[in-house]
């Protein structure tokens, strides 16, 4: 939104929220048509409203539209009476704000069907079987471990549970995590939960073992039982369905694009023969 519409808009929300909440009558004939203000018989309509509702900053997005309405109706009106002034020339700059601004909405427009479109369960479910169905979704951990503070004592609890210590007990009664009182269980986790040296043991070890030397990370020394492991399972689709759904139509537009691209016949300057340095001389619109 320009600045001078949001300083406009700031103004007219700050007005809006100090009078009484306007209550909106009814109408089952209500349209973007409809007939909301009128400024020296140019008619406001509820579609540019509901346009300015829509563009609105974030902060205001979050007020209720009972709040908005006059702060956005009097925005609308301020403009209104300011565009029918003397001083409000058409010069170059709005001319061409204004093909870049249709430009931009018509290109989304274009997008937004093509997008739209794409999304279909068949499409849907061709992105999942490619990404999930059948592949390798890696291995899964369950592990225990004894968190002491020196690697003396690592290697002093090791001994313990090479002579026959039950490895829940030995946590139970030393390990300073929080997983201690419960023996030490880590329970499932996969690549990339844990931290890098604890995570390299873990995937050299053998289900069973006991790790044969103490593993150090930023949060002390660490004694390391591998109870078991398993291959990931694939999420359901539903799970990856938003994931899915954004790559799809991703993958249609970006396609669109290149075709329509492909198609169109295109001129352009060629590199050099204008310096791009003139795109800082915006004095080039007051011409």
């Amino acid at each position: 939104m320009p600045k001078t519409l949001t300083t406009l808009g700031a103004a007219a929300l700050a007005l809006a929220l100090a009078l009484p909440a306007y209550a909106q009558e009814q109408s089952q004939d209500l349209s973007a048509e409809t007939v909301v203000a009128t400024v020296n018989g140019k008619d406001i309509t509820l579609g540019e409203m509901l346009v300015v509702r829509a563009s609105l900053p974030e902060q205001y997005q979050q007020l209720g539209d009972d709040v908005l309405w006059d702060g956005i109706l009097d925005q609308l009106v301020q403009q209104e009476v300011l565009a029918q002034d003397e001083k409000a020339v058409e010069t170059k700059r709005v001319d061409l704000s204004l093909k870049t601004e249709r430009r931009t909405l018509l290109a989304a427009e274009t997008v937004s069907a093509v997008a739209d479109a794409a999304v279909t369960d068949e499409a849907l479910q061709a992105a999942y079987d490619a990404q999930f169905a059948g592949a390798n979704q890696g291995q899964e951990y369950n592990a225990s471990h004894i968190l002491v503070e020196t690697e003396d004592e690592a290697k002093a609890i090791i001994d313990e549970l090479n002579g026959g210590a039950d490895f829940a007990e030995v946590a139970k009664s030393k390990s300073t995590g929080p997983s201690g009182p419960n023996g030490g269980e880590l329970g499932w986790f996969s690549k990339g939960m844990m931290v890098e040296p604890f995570e390299a043991a873990v995937e050299a070890m053998e289900p069973g073992t006991i790790s044969a030397a103490p593993v150090q990370t930023q949060f002390g020394w660490h004694v390391i039982k591998l109870n078991e492991t398993r291959a990931k399972e694939a999420p359901k689709l539903e799970e990856v369905k938003d994931q899915l759904t954004q790559q799809v139509q991703q993958e249609a537009v970006k396609t669109y694009m290149e075709e329509a691209e492909a198609g169109a016949e295109i001129t352009r300057t060629a590199s050099g023969e204008i310096d791009p340095s003139v795109l800082s001389k915006l004095e080039l619109l007051e011409d």
